[in-house]
């Protein structure tokens, strides 16, 4: 059952890609290389790896995603990279357990919940697609430590309208 809470506004350093399903496990694979860069310049994250849903492509066409570590204040890791701020305030939050080919029903059960109970999310329409202010999944297990991904426990977090 999804809850409220209210997070806080969140530094981060990402990479920001615009890619088809397939392309998301590439975009992935870069929550390692800035764990590692963090790591060189001797910054511990500040929290668990995420992917941040900024737009979502007319029928799913295209995603416009963010894979991203928490640092608690801005770090510069090149032109690849973005510094930002998930921003504060009131989420639904549901958490997913089991292998990440779960989570896009996982966030459909969200999402019609949300419908059912009269939710508000931030977002917005475009051309392009749908834009979300505050959309997360924050990956909680470090698959090296749990390889079993039937194990894996995935929050995630939808921003409502302030």
């Amino acid at each position: 059952m999804p809850s409220l809470v209210d997070r806080e506004d969140q530094p981060y350093v990402g990479y920001r890609a615009t890619v088809g399903f397939d392309g998301l496990r590439e975009v992935a694979h870069r929550l390692a290389v800035i764990a590692g860069a963090l790591g060189e310049r001797g910054v511990t994250p500040a929290g668990a790896p995420f992917f941040r849903y900024l737009v979502l492509g007319p029928g799913m066409s295209s995603l416009t995603v963010e894979a991203g570590v928490p640092v608690a204040a801005p770090v510069e890791l090149g032109e690849d990279y973005v510094d930002d701020v998930v921003p504060g305030g009131k989420y639904v939050k549901a958490t997913h357990r089991g292998a990440p080919d779960g989570l896009a029903a996982a966030a459909a059960e969200v999402l019609e919940w949300g419908a059912a109970e009269g939710v508000r999310w931030d977002r917005s329409q475009a051309a392009d697609g749908e834009h979300w202010t505050g959309r997360l999944e924050v990956y909680r297990t470090d698959p090296r430590v749990e390889p079993d991904a039937t194990k894996w426990e995935t929050d995630l977090y939808f921003r409502l309208v302030d």
